[in-house]
């Protein structure tokens, strides 16, 4: 007896979730992996203790380069070339850079090839939430999206536990798991909408068509202004936990790689919180304010801790990743912003561009340290993004249960047009 066409489509769109979500598991690991490893790896290649921190941070920011150039490459070739055929090539790029990151030996090959892997990195998490976007329900997509973050956020924790032993082991487990994952990718299917737009001959990827419309443009660039305060917990607070640790007065070693596990375990709760408290207010936006505020609250806390010893960091990671467990949302509102002809590129170079935003961030930061030490630093650079994100979430309309068939018209002042 065969199963029927329903329940073929389910197992189907299940499948897909679950690639989705391991895909983007194994691009948090490798993501996160260089900040874990960070002190580790860049003493064993030959760099003082006094030049960790400003080589460390060249590296993260080549890193930061590759995800804002990959961002846009796998972007266009999600809606060029369908969504799928980036989930496989964005996967082999980083899987590779990571086979080559465990044999590196001084600290302009660790940077051209994290360089490298940022590219691969980018194209992963906006293809998942596409691709699951367009094969859900409107009213379950956020369940989809939701899935993809919690599965994902898990990465780093993975990573958190493999970053305690021998750094190189920790990049050739990262290539390991991205290569298993492209047999698991076997199976999977395009968007139905992405093949309807296919076979109606709409121009697809044409990026420009972000800048060319106004209110386009200023709706693309709140997507991505929303989530610089979570890059910057990520790639400044968490990064940098040892340095703003021993600011605090702390007595005991405290490393960046339990941070990161811990803020990312916590991050997966709060996904499931920030899903859960969207489909009950029916509000993607009201979800949104209410984690920018939480998440500004216990970053405000860290920074206040004086004398904070291991456990209480550890505690204070964990709330800070709850309250910052709102990434999936975020790249789901983007995602509904914009029609099917460009979404995949939208939805990968947002959270891509939110990524970069560490390199201006990292540069500000580090003028402010100058002047003001690591502290008063940390506040400055917390309340500006924080209010600069409020007022770009404030910018969008409310995107919950949006149909998501309909196509973006070029340079025209109406931007949707249905299929």
């Amino acid at each position: 007896m065969t199963d029927s066409p329903t329940v073929k489509t389910s197992r189907n769109v299940i499948l897909l979730v679950c690639v989705a979500s391991l895909g983007y598991f194994v691009d948090v690991y490798d993501l996160m992996i260089f900040s874990i490893v960070r002190v580790k790896s860049l003493q064993d290649i030959g760099i003082a203790d006094a030049d960790i921190r400003l080589k460390g941070v060249y590296v993260i920011n080549m890193q930061m380069f590759g995800l804002l150039l990959g961002g846009i490459l796998w972007g266009i070739l999600g809606d060029k070339l369908g969504r799928i055929k980036v989930l496989f090539g964005s996967i082999l790029v980083y899987s590779l850079a990571n086979f080559a990151n465990g044999m590196v030996h001084d600290i302009d090959s660790y940077a051209i090839i994290r360089f490298i892997g940022g590219v691969g990195l980018a194209g992963e998490l906006g293809a998942g939430i596409t691709l699951v976007s367009e094969a859900l329900s409107k009213e379950k997509r956020g369940y989809g999206t939701m899935m993809i973050s919690v599965v994902g956020l898990l990465g780093a924790v993975v990573a958190g536990m493999a970053g305690k032993y021998d750094w190189r082991t920790a990049y050739y487990i990262g290539g390991g798991l991205g290569m298993i994952l492209l047999l698991l990718r076997m199976g999977t299917f395009e968007s139905g909408l992405y093949k309807n737009v296919a076979k109606a001959g709409v121009s697809k990827g044409n990026i420009f068509i972000l800048f060319t419309n106004r209110k386009r443009f200023l709706k693309y660039m709140s997507c991505i202004l929303i989530g610089a305060p979570l890059w910057y917990v990520i790639g400044i607070i968490l990064t940098l936990s040892p340095e703003f640790t021993k600011a605090l007065g702390a007595k005991e070693t405290i490393t960046a790689g339990t941070g990161i596990m811990y803020s990312y375990a916590g991050a997966a709760i709060g996904n499931i919180l920030a899903a859960i408290l969207a489909q009950v207010t029916r509000s993607r936006k009201l979800t949104m304010l209410v984690f920018l505020v939480l998440d500004t609250i216990s970053i405000s806390i860290f920074l206040s801790s004086t004398g904070i010893t291991n456990h209480q960091f550890i505690l204070l990671c964990l709330l800070m990743g709850v309250t910052g467990g709102y990434f999936a949302t975020l790249v789901t509102i983007a995602a509904e912003q914009f029609g099917t002809n460009i979404r995949s590129t939208v939805a990968t170079t947002v959270p891509n561009f939110i990524r970069a935003t560490l390199i201006p961030i990292n540069a500000l930061f580090g003028l402010f340290v100058a002047h003001y030490g690591m502290i008063k630093s940390g506040y400055i650079m917390l309340f500006a993004l924080t209010g600069i994100a409020i007022f770009s979430l404030s910018q969008l309309k409310e995107s919950f249960s949006k149909d998501l068939d309909y196509v973006e018209v070029k340079d025209t002042a109406e931007p949707e047009l249905a299929i």
